[in-house]
Order: structure tokens, then sequence, then C-alpha cells
């Protein structure tokens, strides 16, 4: 038995393509299954996103609904009909307001990114103080002409 061949009878070649071969394999089973479950996940988001729009669009549909019923309800309890509305739409404005005195708060404790600010100003200042490095003069990368940076970083382009 030669060194290039196993117990089996095939070369270290033949092992090593059929090893290739099998990878290659893997890795496009590996792939497929990644499409599918893909596939599978954007359908899911799809459905997701077009069932929230609707309910959004039905629930924006339902609240003039809702609060003629509140109205009326209130009504149905003895106070005048404007008396109702003017107590629904009192407890709107209520709700609102306390909405907004809650966004008003969390926004309130947003501050500005102080550490971006600093590095952005640090590194604005070293950039600042950054010269440009003097080249040899010689052959160019441009068919004999070289450039050079003169101390005012003016660019000279010499024949």
């Amino acid at each position: 038995m030669s060194a290039a061949h196993n117990g089996d009878g095939r070369s270290i070649g033949q092992l090593f393509a059929s090893a290739t071969a099998d990878v290659s394999a893997l890795v496009h089973d590996e792939i497929a299954l990644v499409k599918v479950e893909l596939r599978q996940d954007a359908k899911r988001a799809l459905f997701g996103s077009g069932a929230i729009t609707v309910a959004v669009v039905l629930a924006f549909f339902a609240m003039p609904m809702l609060s003629m019923a509140a109205a009326y309800g209130i009504h149905a309890w003895g106070l005048g009909l404007a008396w109702s509305f003017l107590i629904v739409g009192g407890a709107y404005v209520l709700i609102a307001a306390i909405l907004g005195l809650l966004a008003y708060l969390k926004f309130k404790k947003v501050k500005k990114p102080e550490r971006s600010i600093a590095s952005a100003k640090k590194t604005a200042a070293v950039l600042q103080s950054v010269k440009p490095h003097p080249r040899e003069v010689g052959a160019g990368p441009a068919g004999g002409r070289a450039i050079e940076a003169s101390s005012a970083n003016a660019v000279e382009v010499k024949m």
C-alpha cells in the first residue's frame, strides 16, 4: 500500500475532493435553510405589519363612535347633551395634557452627546495642526512629474 492511499483504496486527492464536495453541499444546504427561514419570517413580519396598520385604522375610526357613545351615555344619566359632550372632550384634553407632560419630562432628560462632541473637537484640533509631509523630488507617478508639498501647504507640480 502506498503512502498516497488509505485503507479503502482511495487516494488523498480523492478523499480531499470528496470532503470538499461534502462541505460545499453542507454550505449550500445551510444557505437554503436560511433562505426558507428568512422567507417565513418576512411573511410573518408582513402579516404583522398589515395587522397593526388595520388595527390603527380601525381604532382611528372607532374613536369618534366611542366618544359619541360616551357622551350619549352621560346624557342618559340626566345631564344635558352639551354638558355630556363637554365632559368627553374635557377627558380627551386631560389625557392629552398628561401624555404631553410625560413626553416633555422624557424629552427634558435627553442630553446632547457630550463625549462625542468633545472627541470631535479633539480630532478637529489634531487635524488642524497636521501639516503635509514633503515628498522627495524625483520621478513621480504621472510620467516624470513629481509632487512636492511646500511649507505654505501649497502643492507644486515639477516637470
